[in-house]
């Protein structure tokens, strides 16, 4: 049978469910959303700007709450293959705990959310960035790119390396060329990082039919190219500063 067919999904897609507070904050996906954090408040406390402490706590609450809409609307999309996978099927969706309608309205009020808050208390360029974040992420990375390409986590990693630039936008109001140097170093760091992981997970990918780089490619090209991707990155990390 299909992978589509083993969708945990109801049809009418809003029972409810009888989830504790832990599910939902495990649709957040944490640690993913305390990197993001991370580097966000690198991008904030690096601007060349005087900072307004209450408006730096909303722009960093904000970030947080976008990265985690981001995360329940991935794993609403992703329940069927995240059933099949080791290490993903214990998540709130797949294994019943959460209904999927619940995980889709849960992310998209906490997209709008977070996006409202920073326009309205910070400013609309940084408002503006973090709606394209979850956008890519939540549409063009994991309902397209994740299944479609081994290229997937190349290009859906400009998601996760935006937050240093919204966090510098959201201090400075503009995008500058020290903010996209930040950009660069996590959009380099994110093959290398995931394709280690995909070399470990092979066979959890295979099932899943998710076309990771080993499972396309073959192992020894992948070690290639993590290891190109690793030459490229420490030079791009010393770039001079302007």
């Amino acid at each position: 049978m299909a992978l589509v067919d083993e969708r945990l999904i109801d049809e009418a897609g809003f029972r409810m469910s009888e989830a504790t507070a832990g599910d939902f904050f495990a649709l957040l996906k944490p640690r993913v959303m305390s990197l993001v954090v991370f580097t966000a408040f690198v991008g904030l406390v690096a601007a060349p700007v005087t900072i307004n402490p209450l408006l730096a706590v909303i722009a960093i609450l904000s970030i947080a709450i976008g990265a985690g809409a981001s995360g329940a609307l991935n794993m609403w999309y992703d329940a069927d293959i995240d059933r099949v996978m080791t290490r993903t099927k214990d998540r709130p969706v797949p294994a019943g705990r959460v209904t999927p309608g619940e995980a889709l309205s849960f992310g998209l009020v906490l997209s709008v959310l977070s996006v409202m808050t920073l326009g309205v208390l910070v400013n609309w360029l940084s408002a503006a960035l973090l709606a394209f974040t979850i956008v890519f992420y939540a549409v063009i990375y994991t309902m397209w790119l994740k299944r479609w390409t081994p290229q997937n986590i190349v290009i859906g990693g400009a998601a996760g390396a935006i937050p240093p630039v919204i966090g510098w936008a959201a201090v400075t109001g503009n995008i500058s060329l020290e903010s996209l140097i930040l950009f660069l170093i996590i959009f380099l760091w994110t093959p290398p990082h995931f394709w280690a992981l995909a070399l470990f997970k092979s066979e959890d990918y295979q099932r899943a039919g998710i076309p990771m780089m080993p499972n396309v490619a073959g192992q020894p090209s992948t070690r290639r190219q993590i290891f190109a991707y690793s030459l490229i990155l420490p030079p791009v990390g010393v770039l001079p500063w302007p």
